[in-house]
This record gives C-alpha cells, structure tokens and sequence, in this order.
C-alpha cells in the first residue's frame, strides 16, 4: 500500500491525525523537496529511508515505491498541501493502477485555505461572493482558453490563484480587465503557515509594485475579491428571525 498524504502547507502541525500516524509508521518516504516542511521527517522512525522527489523523475518515483512494496516496506509519498490540489498525483495513480498497486489518498489543509486564515478572512459571504475560483496563470504549463485569468475574473468571485506570483504583471493585467476596475482588494500570502511567512495586502492598482519590492517570486498565495475587504450582509443562519431544521426564529 502507498500512502498519499497531504502534509499541509508549511507549519508542522498542520497535517491530519491519521497522515501522522501513517508518516510515523513508514519505512519508506518520498517527499516534495523544499515544498514540505523537513520537519515532518523527524517524526518518523529510525531507519526510514528519505527520497527527495525534487530530483527525481515519475517513473524513479514508481520505481521507488515499486521496488519498496516487494520488499514488505510500508511507503509514504509526501505532497504540499492537498495532494488533490495541482499535486501531480493522478498520472502517479494511473501508473500504480497499470502495476496493480494499491493505494490511499489522505487529504490535508490546502495553502488556499492556509492563505486565507492568514489575513483572517472568509472567501464566502452573504451579498459578496458564495463562489471561489482556484486557478493559476498560464505558463510552462498551459490552461485551456475558457479558464483564461480574465475570463474567471469576469465572474467578480473570490479567487485564490496559485503558481502565478513570479508573473505578477501579467496577472494583474488580466484581473483588472475581467474584474473591469483596479480597486479590487488582493493579498498576496508568501509562504502561509511557515515561520518566514508573510503577508502583503494592497489592491490590483498597488499589489505588483509590493510584491516586486518584497522579492517574492515564488511560494506564495494570490488572493483577490472584495471579500478581503469591504461591507457584507449578515448570515442567515445566526439571525434571530430566520427559522431552520434546529431553532426557531424569535418574534
């Protein structure tokens, strides 16, 4: 068996209870380079052995665990985040199921969310947005036409915008013409979660000039929407004079 685990996106403590028992019970750990907290290692036992996916290809990483599973070794493959979010695991899936390998996916916290807790935000609110986009810019890899950045932000939603902080001029171009002002709220989260963390809030008028003078280039979160800043309305949910399944509204 081989276990995906999402180890979180930085701080040690952010990764599931059961991805911990998993990562303490492993022979064997493939891990996502300098994406994961090295932390994580020293919770596993003695002996384990580590293997840095950074310098490796996909098919020495199968041939890894392959090769760890037929010698009665228990394999751990470590991703950033949640491995279900741009973690690469499905064509490592598809490769296993060719084999006939079994294995499990464990989820865990998201940088999005990470990212979002950071600024002590809530994508979704009443009169805002109830809709998030998470996406990326194109770049070596491409993105289809229709998920184009300022087609989606033609949708005025809540966007989290992942692996486009290194093109901050050409994100901002597209968010001002899909959002059609340049007011719009952004917070750009380097590194959520991990001790060297840090945050730079401003607008879509502002954000490239702060980013470009904070040298961040990679490892970090855009987020963008007025749910950032500005009025809402209140929830249904919490109002005293809306009624549901579990209390009564009062008079």
């Amino acid at each position: 068996m081989v276990s995906f685990i999402g180890a979180g996106p930085g701080s040690v403590d952010l990764i599931t209870v059961k991805g911990r028992r998993l990562l303490e019970e492993a022979d064997v750990v493939i891990y996502a380079g300098s994406l994961v907290s090295k932390e994580h290692l020293n919770f596993c036992k003695e002996g384990c052995k580590f293997y840095n996916s950074a310098s490796m290809t996909l098919e020495e990483v199968i041939e890894t665990m392959e090769t760890s599973l037929k010698n009665s070794l228990k394999v751990v493959r470590l991703h950033t985040g949640d491995p279900s979010i741009y973690g690469a695991i499905r064509e490592q899936m598809d490769m296993l199921d060719k084999k006939r390998i079994s294995y499990e996916v464990v989820p865990g916290v998201s940088s999005f969310t990470a990212a979002c807790s950071s600024i002590r935000k809530e994508f979704t609110l009443p009169d805002v947005s109830q809709t998030i986009i998470l996406t990326r810019i194109e770049g070596r890899t491409p993105v289809p036409e229709e998920e184009d950045l300022e087609k989606l932000a033609a949708h005025k939603a809540s966007m989290a915008i992942f692996l486009s902080v290194q093109e901050m001029d050409r994100v901002v171009e597209k968010l001002i013409k899909g959002y059609g002002r340049d007011d719009v709220p952004v917070a750009v989260i380097y590194k959520a979660t991990w001790e060297d963390e840090k945050i730079i809030l401003g607008t879509l008028k502002d954000i490239e000039e702060k980013v470009e003078n904070e040298g961040i280039n990679k490892m970090a979160q855009i987020l963008v929407g007025d749910f950032i800043n500005g009025d809402y309305s209140r929830s249904k949910l919490y109002d005293p004079t809306f009624s549901h399944e579990y209390r009564s509204a009062s008079k």
